[in-house]
């Protein structure tokens, strides 16, 4: 993988869009939420996709974590539309408007997921991580 990529909020508002309605089962209603998706940051950054995951590269995984230091795990497969359509997107809006303090500025969400444990809110780090030697 190439160096961190490491972008502002106004760097995030650049890249292509995506927007995804989910239903959240803590609030128990809709939520429409907007930002870039999660593999097109993962590729920005060099990360290993498509016909090139395979072999050693299988053994890789990436770690969200939000600044109150929840974190969570994806393999890099499950990220990959080679692989699965999981749509997760690094959101900076709800609903039309931005994540308010408790949320984010940044929020990683699973649409996918049964449940939103996955989903990291107050996102503050992505990480690569390969464990085959």
């Amino acid at each position: 993988m190439k160096n961190p990529l490491s972008l502002s909020l106004d760097d995030m508002r650049q890249l292509p869009r995506k927007t995804i309605t989910v239903a959240n089962e803590h609030a128990g209603e809709n939520e429409v939420y907007e930002g870039t998706s999660l593999a097109g940051l993962l590729k920005q950054a060099g990360a290993v996709q498509g016909a090139q995951l395979r072999g050693k590269a299988m053994a890789t995984y990436v770690v969200a974590e939000g600044s109150d230091g929840y974190r969570v795990i994806y393999s890099l497969a499950e990220l990959d539309s080679d692989f699965l359509d999981s749509e997760v997107i690094v959101a900076d809006t709800m609903d039309g408007k931005p994540l308010g303090d408790k949320l984010g500025p940044l929020r990683l969400v699973a649409p996918h997921d049964k449940r939103p444990a996955r989903w990291v809110r107050m996102l503050r780090s992505i990480q690569v991580v390969n464990t085959s030697k």
